[in-house]
């Protein structure tokens, strides 16, 4: 797992905090930086997600054939 995806999680929880404390409050400066919070998380575990998927595509393309093995060609119709 990549570490994006959890410092983004952290990130998106610590915005619902502060935004539902601004909500409770009545303070709107702590709902609008806790929603930006919010959206910074959710970005950034998304950032992670396609990190994730682009190492398990890179290592699953490497896993199907051996190294020392040449790529198949095709043959002549």
């Amino acid at each position: 797992m990549d570490k994006d995806r959890i410092k983004g999680k952290v990130k998106d929880i610590a915005g619902r905090i502060q935004r539902q404390t601004g909500e409770w409050t009545g303070s709107t400066d702590d709902q609008v930086k806790g929603a930006s919070k919010q959206i910074e998380g959710k970005v950034q575990n998304i950032a992670g997600r396609m990190k994730d998927a682009a190492r398990d595509a890179d290592a699953e393309m490497r896993d199907d054939r051996p190294v020392d093995e040449e790529p198949r060609r095709k043959r002549p119709a």
